[in-house]
């Protein structure tokens, strides 16, 4: 019986052993394949292609009874050549003697190879061909996967490991210190300091995009005090307000950097060039300081300008530009971190406002400015603000005590000759205000609708009340903004202990000097100041139980007349 009367034909496919189909149970059976001499015994399963096969021949009924085989060796050599162990009805040669072509694990007889059809030829190498690219493509596809799920565990990996604080000081050009154990605190009070910042310049976008709707004529304000008078905390009423370019004891430079003769001449030397310097920074060119500031600025650059915290203006962008690495500034902005001060992004800042607000307590001399009331370029508003001088002098033996060596001594030791220097110069600084103030108030034609006296006091007691006068008499709109500053900064709860601070319980300043001043001090600042104390309406006490009684005011009630 030939091969191809049993229906087997030659195919290509080297990966199936051959195998025999017994038609009566219409089964399939493994045989064994042993190769002794080379691999041992090894069992060897048919695969998909060898049910196909048996199908293909049901189907097509072929002549004969199918028969059982079994195995055919996977060894090329001759001892390992398969041997057939029923060979009922073969009649074609010897399994034993036909060549055997080895193409991988699975050995076929030539002649059984050259008798299979084509188109099974075909089906198995097309079988063999796809199990190959299978299996190569779920490699790769594996390969794949693996390397992303590595690459996307390692990305979560250093973002879990890498902290806020290590963020902060990857993307920061300036050098730091240390984080503190309670970061957490730190990092709310930052976020509440952002966010508070970021408050006030939506809020100074709003008022400069919808002009606050009638901002009315450009109003230059002069504030005129003299030291430890309370300025300051006045001051930061016109520096909370958005649309005021504020500058804070501009004048100090001027101070620093001019000398004159002692004396009379002195006086009259410094105010003119104080008048000039003040009338240039109305006008936003703020070059004129760069005259003064020591060291000279170097490409309109400095980290010197006296108390530049203090001028909001110059702390907000785009006049705060990113800090800069090694630069040393001695006066910086309070609540950010800025690089040194570009005075061109200054002055352009001071255009763009819609007001401009000075402070100084280095200009005393009422009459010098009338130059700058009668500058068409200017619409100038001063406010004078005075304080009881026994207050003044209490506050600036706290602040100055090495300028008051001598004044402690004759306290203590009673030397009459240091208390008749002490008393000229008393004299000298309550004449300059009286003398001004008395100017004001008697309204020259000049300065008529342009003066205002205010006291401490007054600003002390009623806060907000006296803010809207001020800033009714300037012309400007107090902002909600502002009203928010003062009901936060008047009524603090913790003790005013810094000198410089502008957050205090303002109502407990007022006389809080009445307990901390010798009755022998007092009255050598009332013998000096008299006719002064008598123009701003502060009362003289008579002796140290007067002093001391809480109930027995030294204040009289402001005057209307007071606003021009």
């Amino acid at each position: 019986m030939s091969l191809s009367s049993i229906g087997f034909t030659r195919g290509r496919s080297s990966s199936s052993p051959f195998c025999w189909v017994r038609r009566k149970h219409l089964s399939l059976d493994t045989t064994k394949v042993a190769d002794k001499e080379r691999h041992g015994e090894q069992i060897s399963l048919c695969s998909f292609s060898l049910l196909f096969r048996s199908c293909v021949l049901l189907a097509r009924g072929s002549a004969g009874s199918l028969m059982k085989l079994e195995g055919i060796t996977q060894s090329s050599s001759s001892a390992g050549r398969s041997k057939l162990s029923r060979r009922q009805g073969w009649q074609g040669p010897s399994p034993r003697h036909l060549p055997i072509v080895q193409e991988g694990p699975c050995v076929l007889p030539m002649e059984i190879r050259r008798a299979l059809p084509q188109n099974v030829q075909e089906l198995l190498h097309c079988l063999k061909m796809r199990s190959k690219y299978a299996i190569l493509l779920v490699f790769i596809i594996s390969l794949v996967i693996i390397e992303k799920e590595n690459n996307f565990i390692s990305r979560v990996s250093d973002k879990l490991k890498q902290s806020p604080q290590a963020q902060a000081e990857a993307n920061s050009t300036e050098v730091r210190p240390a984080p503190a154990k309670d970061s957490s605190l730190a990092s709310l009070q930052e976020l509440d300091t952002a966010f508070s910042q970021l408050k006030s310049h939506l809020y100074n976008i709003t008022l400069q995009l919808a002009g606050d709707r009638d901002p009315g004529p450009r109003r230059h304000l002069l504030l005129m005090a003299t030291t430890r008078t309370g300025s300051s905390f006045v001051g930061e009423f016109f520096n909370q307000q958005g649309n005021i370019f504020y500058l804070f004891e501009p004048l100090w430079h001027v101070e620093k950097t001019v000398s004159f003769m002692t004396g009379a001449a002195s006086m009259v030397g410094s105010a003119l060039v104080y008048r000039d310097v003040l009338r240039q920074l109305f006008l936003c060119d703020l070059y004129t300081l760069e005259n003064f500031i020591s060291p000279v600025p170097e490409g309109h650059l400095t980290p010197f300008l006296f108390r530049r915290g203090s001028s909001y203006s110059l702390c907000e962008e785009p006049v705060c530009t990113p800090s800069t690495k090694k630069v040393f500034e001695k006066y910086y902005c309070k609540n950010r971190h800025c690089g040194p001060l570009n005075i061109t992004l200054a002055a352009e800042a001071c255009q763009r406002k819609h007001h401009v607000a000075l402070k100084t307590v280095r200009f005393r001399t009422l009459e010098f400015l009338r130059p700058l009331v009668e500058d068409s370029r200017l619409d100038l508003r001063i406010i004078q603000l005075v304080r009881d001088p026994r207050a003044v002098l209490a506050s600036r033996i706290v602040a100055f005590p090495f300028k008051y060596e001598a004044l402690k001594k004759w306290l203590s030791k009673g030397e009459a000759a240091m208390r008749e220097e002490e008393l000229q110069r008393l004299r000298s600084n309550c004449e300059s205000i009286r003398v001004s103030a008395e100017l004001g108030l008697r309204r020259p034609g000049w300065l008529r609708g342009r003066y205002m006296l205010v006291r401490y006091e007054d600003v002390a007691r009623a806060p907000l009340q006296k803010a809207r006068e001020m800033f009714r008499f300037a012309g400007l709109p107090l902002t909600p903004q502002v009203e928010e500053w003062i009901s936060r900064n008047t009524q603090a709860p913790r003790k005013g202990d810094d000198v410089y601070s502008t957050c205090k319980n303002s109502s407990e300043q007022i006389d809080k000097w009445r307990f901390s001043m010798s009755f022998k001090l007092v009255q050598l600042v009332q013998e000096a100041c008299a006719p002064a104390m008598q123009v701003f309406g502060y009362k003289l006490a008579s002796s140290p139980a007067e002093l001391a009684n809480r109930s027995f005011s030294l204040l009289e009630e402001a005057q209307p007349s007071w606003i021009t």
